[in-house]
């Protein structure tokens, strides 16, 4: 696949483990639940990397200082509906004060095009760093359209975090989005008849919340 300047994918052991474990279709509910909240704090460390800060000081048991702090209030992290939502709980225990909007957005399952049926997002996005989450970046459809809507909402600041690719997707969002940093925690093999990610996990949403049918 081409190489893309803005997309990071992440080798780490523990991100690959944690993520064979998410593959295995006998993988319960809880734990994948679980797995995926861990995989968004690891990915996280990386994605964050260049967060803003302040400078404060404190007095250690030492003596007065300046340390620097993260921004927690200038972050929002902007799941895509449904199953961004997994990736919420990881992230907000690595910023706590991070807030976070909302896009809804759903697969046409002929078309394989997204649609929006939610937004909800803070009033001041042109001076937040946001960071829209999804567990899989398929046909990068849903991604493109949740850019564009925070674009027009005046976002400047974006990131895209996943925990699943497929290259088709990360072409897509780069032709795009070539400005866009895109932190991904595995490239998969390729897209399907169907639009799904193979060998993937399946449908991330579905599995998050137990509703695999």
């Amino acid at each position: 696949m081409k190489q893309y300047p803005n997309v990071t994918v992440l080798e780490h052991p523990l991100i690959t483990h944690k993520i064979s474990i998410l593959r295995d279709k006998n993988t319960p509910t809880s734990e994948f639940r679980q797995l995926v909240k861990e995989i968004a704090i690891m990915e996280g460390y990386e994605a964050l990397r260049n967060v803003p800060t302040k400078d404060v000081e404190i007095e250690t048991p030492i003596e007065k200082t300046t340390v620097k702090m993260v921004r927690g209030s200038k972050l929002c992290f902007v799941p895509i509906l449904r199953a961004g939502m997994g990736m919420v709980d990881g992230l907000t225990e690595l910023i706590p004060t991070a807030r976070v909007g909302h896009i809804g957005l759903y697969r046409d399952e002929v078309t394989h095009e997204p649609h929006e049926y939610y937004c909800k997002l803070p009033n001041d996005l042109e001076n937040l760093e946001i960071y829209v989450i999804d567990p899989m970046l398929a046909t990068g459809g849903s991604a493109i359209d949740a850019i564009r809507l925070l674009k027009e909402h005046g976002a400047k600041n974006l990131h895209f975090i996943c925990i699943i690719a497929a290259p088709e997707g990360i072409k897509a969002f780069c032709e795009a989005n070539p400005d866009i940093p895109l932190t991904v925690g595995a490239l998969d093999r390729q897209l399907n008849e169907n639009a799904y990610i193979c060998p993937g996990l399946g449908d991330a949403g579905d599995r998050i919340f137990g509703t695999v049918k």
